[in-house]
């Protein structure tokens, strides 16, 4: 294909984007790398989100204004200090997601619109909580048992179990979430994930090449 005719219409031409999502310590990740290993560029909002936050301007400017000039030391984002203020405060959070999300989604527009196969994975904890869902071809729900979750964060991160029932409180979920999907990865350590993402990848391929 001309390049400049993919240009000038890359909404006709742009990707798919599938969303990645489910709760934290779901295991998001580890299906994200299955899915690059077989060829399909991954958008990791979650990392993207945080480089804009540290580097866009713009979005730093309004960060500071909500949330105070302590929100960066010495020039870089003080994440602990923002988790601090939005994990205990609902209102805060969604005052901080109003800012962000936005940007983000149209960042992962412009990426999509970049790539050249059938169909790109975006990876994002909260696609339906955000409303990022808007643009997607659909959407890829990963679940896992809830002491399963709570004990890959907790050794992920070195978190109490008290912490990360606060984050998970801002979560909708896991059972209605992937009620929300239109395929679902089960990662509980028991079922193979690699086939169950193989076999999705085949379907995507059918249904968008």
């Amino acid at each position: 294909m001309n390049p400049k005719l993919r240009e000038l219409n890359f909404g006709f031409f742009m990707a798919k984007i599938i969303g990645l999502t489910g709760g934290i310590g779901c295991g998001k990740t580890t299906v994200a790398k299955v899915f690059a290993t077989l060829g399909i560029p991954v958008f990791n909002a979650d990392v993207v989100a945080k480089e804009l936050m540290q580097n866009d301007p713009i979005l730093k400017h309004k960060l500071i204004e909500a949330f105070g000039e302590h929100v960066f030391a010495y020039g870089q984002l003080d994440r602990n200090y923002l988790a601090k203020i939005v994990f205990a405060d609902i209102n805060q959070l969604e005052r901080l997601n109003a800012l962000v999300h936005p940007i983000t989604i149209q960042a992962a527009k412009a990426w999509a619109a970049k790539q050249n196969t059938p169909y790109v994975i975006k990876e994002a904890a909260l696609v339906f909580e955000s409303g990022s869902g808007e643009g997607l071809a659909g959407v890829i729900g990963v679940t896992a048992p809830l002491s399963l979750r709570m004990h890959r964060v907790m050794q992920r991160d070195n978190c109490t179990k008290q912490e990360v029932e606060k984050r998970m409180q801002n979560q909708i979920s896991d059972t209605i979430k992937m009620k929300l999907c239109d395929w679902v990865i089960i990662n509980d350590d028991q079922a193979l994930v690699v086939p169950q993402v193989v076999a999705l990848h085949e379907k995507l391929m059918q249904q968008f090449s």
